[in-house]
């Protein structure tokens, strides 16, 4: 985990009560590289969407919650971080993206990355041995596979018994450099991610 970034994991808990309504909560984790981490919970509200199966925020939502990490980040460092990344599993719409960009500083580089399992594609190598861990293969200039679990030659064995899937990791808004977000997550997996 690099200094002056930030990492923040968004994820949502469907409200049981009432799972006609959408209703969720929403909760972010946010990564630092002292090793800290601290949890927001945000507000529960109709973050859910029938029709796209995915959750989002409001723009409102979004505001406050991210202005909940900005302080907290100026808190514990006395100033913004230099990039701040929002992990979630789907992409940010509009709207959401607006909501994080105004409570984000200016000077802080903010990128929205989309993170999801899939099985999508599978690396298989000529030796008894699956992939290794941390292989990366980048299908365009934003978006990539990662494999975070694989073959440790360290250890040398591979802790699973099924081919490893990758991670679909892709720069769904803002500017960084993939090859450098995929070294981002494979760090983060070391922390808690």
């Amino acid at each position: 985990v690099r200094p002056g970034v930030c990492y923040v994991g968004l994820v949502f808990k469907q409200d049981g009560t009432n799972p006609s309504a959408g209703n969720a909560c929403c909760g972010a984790q946010m990564f630092l590289n002292s090793g800290d981490g601290l949890v927001f919970r945000g507000a529960v509200g109709p973050w859910y969407s029938e029709a796209s199966k995915e959750y989002h925020l409001t723009r409102a939502g979004a505001t406050a919650l991210m202005k909940l990490v900005v302080n907290s980040y100026i808190e514990s460092n006395g100033r913004p971080p230099d990039e701040l990344f929002i992990h979630g599993r789907a992409r940010f719409d509009d709207e959401e993206w607006r909501g994080f960009r105004s409570a984000v500083p200016a000077e802080t580089n903010l990128v929205g990355v989309r993170i999801r399992g899939t099985n999508d594609i599978k690396l298989y190598r000529p030796d008894k041995h699956p992939v290794i861990r941390g292989t990366a293969y980048c299908a365009f200039d934003r978006m990539g596979y990662l494999w975070t679990k694989g073959f440790v030659p360290r250890l040398r064995t591979y802790p699973g018994w099924e081919v490893p899937n990758p991670l679909c990791i892709q720069v769904d808004r803002g500017e960084a450099d993939l090859r450098r977000v995929m070294q981002d997550v494979m760090g983060l997996t070391k922390v808690n991610f």
